[in-house]
């Protein structure tokens, strides 16, 4: 039940952030938005683990692993996130995003010598050609360059998250809890996004207005604090793939919102390039049983 509860969470969650990202595009650099929210999220987390009494220090031996997974999902893969959604819908970045149950796979092969099964490659079939027909007219008919921009940088962002889906794995299995490694990720996260506003010399400037100040707030605490939380909490107990299911639900709630509020216009095209990338990831999670299914079929 508790397993549960935490997949309903971020779900709902994960839906909805995307929409809020949206709006902090354009007020202030991506770069500036993103230390933002992480520096805010990792100041609620800390003080809240502090004053409950778990606030903990993990081994030196860990510290090196939580700055890459910091790398990985709270910094860089955001850097990616924000960019993309000046160029593209929010609710298409998510379904990009929805991919990372593929990546996830792949990657878990890569570092932990887990067994692709042939569902994989069937469900990165569905999800490629999903993408073919939601940005094909755009990104190959038109060549709108806005388009490619913003595909890009969503996948590059999906593929640094799920490296760092990885190193919470890892990090999780050496007995950090997902928490207490979500605290200094973020901290080093935000330390992470000064140092390179410092470096590029980006303006930085108050939250501009309260709309901004909101989504700020919703993506900080509600984004950040809680919804990653229970995501890694997933990942500890459902592993790495089977945890990214959520994936398969919260693009449909993030295409509503990016209809009712940023003017997405649906077509059919559009509409069947959808189906098939929540396809894709449904087939990672059938049955054992369709491994075999899709042998045989490719043998024929």
């Amino acid at each position: 039940m508790q397993t549960l509860a935490l997949f309903i969470v971020t779900v709902l969650i994960w839906g909805t952030t995307w929409f809020a990202v949206a709006m902090q595009v354009g007020p202030a650099p991506a770069l500036v938005s993103v230390f933002y929210r992480f520096a805010l999220a990792a100041l609620v987390l800390n003080v809240a683990l502090v004053a409950t009494g778990r606030f903990v220090t993990p081994e030196r031996r860990h510290q090196p692993w939580l700055v890459a997974q910091a790398l990985c999902i709270f910094s860089l893969n955001f850097i990616c996130f924000y960019n993309a959604a000046a160029y593209v819908h929010s609710g298409l970045i998510s379904v990009v995003f929805s991919l990372a149950t593929i990546f996830n796979s792949l990657n878990a092969r890569l570092f932990f010598g887990d067994r692709i099964s042939a569902r994989m490659w069937l469900a990165a079939a569905f999800g490629a050609g999903g993408l073919a027909l939601l940005f094909g007219r755009e990104a190959f008919v038109e060549v709108d360059v806005a388009t490619l921009k913003g595909v890009g940088l969503s996948a590059l962002g999906t593929l640094l998250f799920s490296w760092g889906n990885m190193l919470s794995r890892r990090n999780s299995a050496a007995g950090v809890p997902p928490v207490i490694a979500n605290a200094w990720s973020m901290g080093y996260g935000a330390l992470v996004l000064l140092a390179l506003i410092v470096v590029t010399r980006t303006p930085v400037a108050a939250p501009p207005d309260l709309r901004y100040a909101s989504a700020l707030v919703y993506l900080a605490v509600i984004g950040s604090v809680i919804g990653f939380t229970t995501y890694l909490m997933l990942v500890q107990r459902l592993g790495s793939s089977r945890a990214a299911y959520a994936t398969v639900l919260f693009p449909i709630l993030a295409l509503a919102i990016s209809t009712l509020f940023e003017g997405y216009r649906w077509t059919a095209l559009g509409g069947v390039g959808l189906a098939l990338c929540l396809t894709g990831n449904v087939v990672m999670f059938a049955p054992a049983r369709l491994d075999g299914f899709v042998r045989r079929g490719a043998a024929r």
